[in-house]
């Protein structure tokens, strides 16, 4: 018997050109306000997608935007911090061709998957067909034909496909976006995408590429749930919040204030969920874990009861589960994840931060801490706002300290600039010492702590708030990594302002490795000598030089006077402008708290043998929160 005709209008495309139609029409919608979900497609282009995605994007140039990417990391980096700052209601594409392209996304994929940042890549594979065989590129695997270099995207991604058949988009396309736009399963998407299989035509049907708007509704806990973490609230008497990302993702800071105010619970901040309070709250103790402040970490040890609030408990907030010392503390977890709700056995409130802080606001109403417990955490604000004050002015001499410029940095910002960092040992230094006063200030990525992520991420947030500043510290070790995409801010007119700071070396790691007692061993950008040790002079590397070979507006600061000038100028120029100031790596901001980072048990060195016993000393006080 003949089969009906079907009545369903149909375009012909190739699978690329569907794929970029299908984009355009993506929008996200929360609380009423409806945009696009995707600002563009960063890529570069190879023999895998020349002739598939970037005739698709050409097509479709004037209705969705191409950005030429210097690195395929980096292009992830951007599109992780343009979703970041976009609170993961916008995301960016990157397309790189097979091979080095495709596994130069690992990296940024990972960034953003621990970030739970939305990006989709979409990398060429090697053909479908599988002639001509091997293509250039192509990694061959003996035991299977259907191994590509891109399986090495699957574990770093939430969703991961190879699209073998054109039609195979119809089910791929919307289940990626459902992954990109749901706050507790978002990260890194992949559709790896053969090249013949780009640049082959089908007949689509036409609704696939009607607009559609993804709504991203605002959860609560159920009423069970809600109760019991009432019940466990009710009955502390030394509670205390740890701000996480989450927090800021959901827009909550205002809802959070609230309920603080209300109550007098101190909060901590973790580095994602710096901004959460305004720095000058009485309430915020500041910076919470290894990079955090003596203060948080001296209420942490007491706390009855603790509130995490969209966080995902690394050790670096729990201080390698060191922090939370008191014998009956008991959790409360408040993140639109289970999987992190459920993290300590705390009570797992499953639920979007915004509407459920509001929630338990109303719940706990006529609960506050004692007058005494509120006056220890305003006394401990304005304390450690002094302590800030000193590194500020520390007015280090023949070279500033870090600490100074980061004041420096503060001073010029205004308070709703931007400071973006991710790795060194800038972000033990600003967890601590910036001052936030907007929630959107402090962009320090620290979940992956990717060095290089500084300069494309700083990009990506200036694109994703062009009426803001932008201002990327990063240090020398860092900058090596990844300083191409100051040729794409430059080409974009994408205005970002650089401050790189100079110390000859990987300060972090080196202050890390003299802790362990192995001396600031491969740590130091030295000649070497006729020892056979990286101990001579310092390499003459000129930094500026190399940003001005980009096309950067460079400015060199010797003095803090210079620095501050530059800082000035910069904010007056309208475009890219790198500052470069050396520093004294010697003098730095004290970490205050232990870091689970293990030692040779066994070691002919004395100093090992020393740090080794103190390492035991504090392993024996960590707490296994199950």
């Amino acid at each position: 018997m003949p089969k009906p005709a079907s009545n369903r209008a149909t375009i012909r495309l190739t699978t690329a050109q569907a794929m970029v139609r299908f984009l355009v029409a993506q929008h996200v919608e929360r609380d009423g306000v409806t945009s696009p979900f995707f600002a563009g497609c960063f890529g570069i282009f190879g023999h895998g997608n020349i002739g598939g995605f970037a005739q698709a994007l050409h097509q479709h140039r004037d209705e969705f935007r191409y950005y030429l990417g210097r690195n395929e990391q980096a292009m992830v980096h951007a599109s992780a911090g343009y979703a970041r700052m976009k609170n993961r209601l916008g995301a960016f594409v990157c397309t790189s061709s097979i091979g080095p392209g495709a596994t130069n996304l690992v990296t940024g994929a990972a960034g953003a998957t621990i970030n739970r940042l939305p990006v989709l890549l979409i990398p060429a594979d090697m053909p479908a067909s599988r002639a001509p065989r091997p293509v250039l590129q192509q990694v061959e695997v003996p035991g299977s034909a259907t191994i590509s270099v891109n399986d090495c995207l699957r574990p770093v991604s939430r969703y991961w496909d190879r699209i073998e058949r054109p039609e195979q988009i119809l089910w791929a396309a919307p289940e990626a976006m459902r992954i990109l736009t749901d706050p507790a399963e978002t990260g890194a998407v992949t559709l790896a995408f053969p090249t013949d299989v780009q640049s082959e035509a089908y007949d689509f049907p036409v609704e696939l590429f009607r607009e559609r708007v993804w709504h991203i509704s605002r959860p609560v806990p159920d009423a069970d749930a809600m109760q019991r973490a009432v019940e466990t609230l009710r009955s502390a008497s030394r509670p205390l919040i740890v701000a996480g990302g989450g927090v800021i993702y959901s827009e909550a800071t205002e809802a959070l204030r609230r309920f603080v105010d209300a109550t007098g619970i101190p909060v901590g901040e973790t580095h994602a969920g710096k901004g959460s309070l305004p720095y000058d709250h009485p309430s915020n103790l500041g910076a919470l874990g290894v990079n955090g402040t003596p203060m948080s970490y001296q209420v942490a040890q007491v706390a009855d009861v603790v509130i995490g609030i969209g966080t995902r408990w690394t050790d670096v907030t729990s201080v390698s589960q060191t922090a939370f010392a008191d014998p009956g503390v008991r959790f409360i977890n408040l993140n639109i994840a289970s999987f992190d709700a459920h993290k300590f056995s705390g009570a797992a409130l499953i639920g979007d931060a915004r509407a459920t802080i509001e929630r338990l606001t109303d719940l706990v109403d006529g609960y506050q801490v004692s007058a005494e417990y509120r006056g220890q955490g305003k006394r401990m604000n304005l304390e450690w706002d002094t302590e800030v004050d000193h590194w500020y002015g520390l007015r280090n001499d023949p070279l500033p300290s870090q600490g100074e410029v980061v004041g420096a940095v503060n001073a010029a910002a205004a308070p709703g600039d931007v400071v973006v960092c991710a790795a060194g040992s800038l972000p033990n230094d600003l967890h601590k010492l910036w001052r936030s006063r907007d929630p959107k200030s402090y962009h320090v990525e620290y979940g992956y702590s990717c060095m290089g992520y500084e300069i494309p991420g700083g990009m990506g947030v200036k694109m994703a708030a062009p009426e803001r500043e932008v201002f990327v510290m990063v240090g020398d070790g860092s900058y090596m990594m990844m300083p191409s995409e100051l040729a794409t801010a430059v080409q974009e007119g994408i205005k970002i302002i650089v401050v790189l700071i100079q110390n000859h070396g990987f300060a972090s790691v080196g202050a890390l490795s003299n802790r362990l007692g192995t001396e600031g061993f491969g740590t130091r950008y030295r000649f070497r000598t006729e020892s056979g040790a990286l101990d001579g002079e310092p390499l003459p590397i000129d930094l500026a030089a190399n940003a001005a070979s980009f096309g950067v507006n460079v400015i060199r600061a010797v003095s803090m006077d210079d620095l501050r000038s530059a800082l000035e100028e910069a904010r007056a120029s309208e475009v890219t402008t790198l500052i470069h100031v050396e520093t004294d790596p010697s003098v730095g901001v004290p970490r205050f708290h232990w870091w689970d980072v293990a030692i040779a048990e066994v070691s002919d060195s004395e100093s090992v043998a020393t740090a080794r016993t103190e390492y035991e000393d504090k392993r024996a006080t960590v707490r296994r929160h199950l």
